[in-house]
């Protein structure tokens, strides 16, 4: 039965068929008919979708299987932002956006980089230590021919073989004197940012010294013009989202590099970014405050962009500084000590995260020991390249540290050994002028510290009192204190007429055999100068009865004051020689002894800067840098009450001008406040080793002198390569400046130096009244 239905309007009617009239037979064809219909379509569907996959698999071969499991890396690089600059670690600094991807994803609290700009930029890129790529001395300039070793490969290289599309947007700070040290000859398809280390933010304008000023922004090798006026970090996440928007889901996987300039001085926010830190009294650090929020609202862009476009569920995003901030130029790394430039934990203590929904374990901190050279393993691990081909990594693959909370396979780090850094203490030169040379240490003689050219007299009629070497009879190795404050405080001559008086009282004899098995470095030992004169030191307190019979032997035979220098010398080495051949061969008890071999040569020269990292122990050597805790508060009255109150115990230029080992337990004591080396010289001699091991395997210094064909004002005022590509290696190792070089003297001008101070003057009290 057919049933007509009217539709309104006076439309064409619709026609149903009533069920009730179909007949059995009918209505099995039907479904029959549907059955077959769908079975088809289901295996056309699969069939098509079977073509398109061996059609894409004939066109990409084997990466089109790897590029379903390998996901795009989003490496944020920010330059000299310190430990408290972050919102998670400081409420009054606004990153909403950093704070929610850090929470969500794994916080790296243990995470290590370099004090300076192209050090961890080298090693992130490399992956190995500055030692080994000659780089362990400074920053590149922009006019030194320096960069990157030729025959080293880098990470983008290796990604780009692994299949992925490699991009890098912002600094790049690694050298450009040839366009083969240009990022798009290290392994980046393309590049948009700056060569050198600071740029104008809006100006795009470099200096490299009075008049040495260029235009530094480029696409790719060429010159990026037309840019001037936009705020560079906004500029570079535009081309970071263009990036992202033209890359293909379909085509390989994506590793961008975004090395933004914030938040490097000059200190150029936006104005409507420094609202928000109205209440913040110190100009500098508002600014800089604002700097970060520029940098929390560009990885929120690129985090949208990531999700816009589709690529976000498949992707790693890792945030990381690259040296610890500058408080003088309103940066923070409280609680930590020291700042940007030193060894300290302010310095090289770095903030960083991961966040990525490829993480199995999410939402928690991680205390695990990282360095900034493990990204390049893990990250070529993650993408499936092969590590094996890069030889001599410093770092380690520690995806499953990250990801899973597995332990780190990290157990140390050598943070750098400078050999052109030494510790310089004032000497007396044979001419009697006041000179400067390293402190070293002596296998025998200990510490070579030099008084300097006070009390002259004095100095000789203590050069027959004090006698060569006096070996301490206990068990535990003097380690450096502060001689120079005690040889200051003391008066040689009063301590000559004490020690030759009959009232002098030896020190109480030890039972205990004299310890050799320790290394001298430890020890405190005298130094004879070239005049012959004692150096500073705490071993001549420790006498037994035997060092002082022989004192009071070589009293009574000492030479007349007319006699000549040359004499005195000869006879004060040949007594000190005897002497320590019988403090070899006899104990303090007076029973013989069989003949110690020589004394091993010291594992390290303490006078060179050096820090390395250790378990829970960390050493430092040499000079590492300006080591004050500079709290917050101390910033708008720079110097006031919290500076003295905060500065370290022992002021380096003053009490501790000598002293060159430094000893921390990090986990125990993660702000550096106790000094342990005279706690635990078995440590510190563990230590050292370990940096004479690490001191072998380092190639030379490579730091060229400065080329004046790189002034821009030769390439029509920008910065770009100058140099020939044949002239690789022209300079070897460290340019010094002759001994008779003279400066050239400027004229003084008066009234410049006038007009400077009372535009400081001015600058001060408007930034202290803001």
């Amino acid at each position: 039965m057919r049933r007509t239905i009217r539709s309104r309007g006076g439309e064409e009617p619709f026609t149903s068929i009533d069920p009730s009239s179909r007949s059995p037979a009918v209505t099995m064809q039907a479904a029959v008919t549907v059955l077959i219909v769908l079975l088809s379509l289901d295996f056309l569907s699969a069939q098509s979708k079977s073509d398109l996959r061996n059609s894409s698999n004939v066109q990409t071969g084997e990466t089109g299987q790897k590029t379903k499991n390998q996901p795009h890396i989003i490496f944020i690089l920010i330059d000299d932002q310190g430990y408290n600059d972050i919102g998670y670690h400081n409420p009054t600094i606004k990153t909403p956006t950093l704070d929610k991807l850090a929470a969500e994803g794994v916080i790296l609290e243990n995470y290590y980089v370099q004090p300076i700009c192209t050090p961890s930029r080298s090693q992130l890129i490399t992956g190995r230590y500055q030692i080994h790529t000659g780089l362990q001395h400074s920053i590149i300039r922009p006019r030194q021919p320096s960069c990157l070793p030729s025959h080293m490969d880098t990470l983008p290289e290796r990604l780009r073989e692994a299949g992925y599309s490699t991009h890098m947007v912002g600094k790049w700070h690694l050298g450009f004197y040839r366009k083969a040290c240009l990022p798009t000859r290290k392994g980046f398809d393309t590049f948009f940012g700056s060569l050198t280390g600071s740029v104008d933010y809006y100006s795009y304008r470099s200096c490299d010294g009075p008049g040495l000023c260029g235009y530094d922004l480029h696409d790719n090798e060429h010159v990026a013009w037309g840019q001037k006026g936009k705020y560079s970090t906004m500029l570079f996440t535009q081309r970071a989202r263009k990036i992202l928007e033209s890359h293909n889901l379909t085509d390989r996987p994506l590793f961008l590099l975004l090395s933004l300039q914030a938040v490097h001085t000059p200190l150029q926010p936006p104005k409507s970014y420094i609202y928000p830190y109205r209440d913040i009294a110190n100009v500098a650090r508002r600014k800089f405050a604002a700097m970060v929020s520029t940098v929390d609202e560009a990885v929120r862009n690129i985090t949208y962009a990531l999700r816009k476009y589709g690529h976000y569920r498949n992707s790693v995003i890792i945030y990381s500084t690259d040296n610890g901030a500058q408080p003088f130029t309103g940066g923070s790394n409280w609680p930590l000590r020291g700042r940007k430039g030193t060894y300290w934990e302010g310095g090289i203590r770095g903030v960083a995260f991961v966040h990525s929904p490829l993480l199995k374990r999410r939402r928690r901190v991680s205390k695990a020991l990282l360095h900034i050279t493990d990204w390049f393993p893990t990250l070529v691990g993650l993408a499936g390249g092969n590590i094996s081909q890069s030889q001599g990594l410093d770092g380690f693959d520690v995806w499953p540290t990250i990801s899973e909370g597995k332990e780190s396979p990290r157990k140390e780090i050598l943070h750098n050994i400078n050999p052109l850094h030494k510790y310089l203490t004032e000497t007396k030169g044979s001419d009697d002028k006041p000179t400067k040379k390293a402190a070293t240490v002596s296998p025998t003689k200990g510490a070579t510290f030099k008084k300097p050219k006070k009390q002259k007299k004095a100095v000789k009629q203590k050069l027959n009192k004090k006698s060569g070497f006096k070996l301490k009879a206990t068990k535990k190795p003097q380690i450096f204190t502060q001689p120079a404050t005690k040889s200051k405080k003391s008066k040689p001559v009063s301590k000559l007429k004490q020690r030759s008086g009959p009232k002098s009282k030896p020190a109480p004899e030890s039972k205990t055999k004299p310890q050799f098995q320790h290394q001298p470095i430890l020890y405190n030992k005298p130094k004879i100068q070239s005049s012959g004169t004692p150096s500073a030191s705490g071993a001549f307190n420790h006498k037994s009865k035997r060092t002082t019979s022989q004192n009071h032997n070589l009293s009574q035979s000492r030479p007349a004051q007319n006699k000549s220098k040359k004499q005195l010398k000869e006879q004060f080495k040949l007594k000190s020689k005897q002497m320590f051949l019988q403090n070899q061969n006899i104990s303090q008890s007076g029973s013989p002894t069989p003949r110690l071999q020589p004394a091993p040569p010291p594992l390290w020269d303490t006078s060179v800067q050096a820090a390395i990292r250790v378990g829970d122990w960390k050493l430092l050597t040499g000079d590492p840098g300006h080591g004050d805790w500079v709290p917050l508060q101390m910033l708008p009255t720079l110097p006031g009450r919290w500076w003295n109150l905060e500065r370290s115990s022992a002021p380096r230029y003053k009490s501790s001008a000598h002293k060159n080992v430094w000893l921390f337990n990090i986990t125990s004591d993660p702000f550096e406040r106790q000094d342990l080396a005279d706690q635990r010289p078995d440590v510190v001699q563990q230590l050292l080793a370990r940096l004479a091991y690490y001191n072998q395997t380092a190639v030379p210094v490579y730091f060229p002198p400065d080329d004046p064909r790189a002034n821009p004002s030769r390439h029509g005022e920008t910065w770009v390569p100058w140099a020939d590509e044949e002239e690789e290696g022209k300079y070897q190792g460290v340019y010094k400046k002759g001994k008779n070089a003279k400066k050239k003297r400027k004229k003084k001008c008066q009234l410049c130096k006038l007009k400077s101070f009372f535009l400081k003057l001015n600058t001060g009290m408007m930034s202290n009244g803001i």
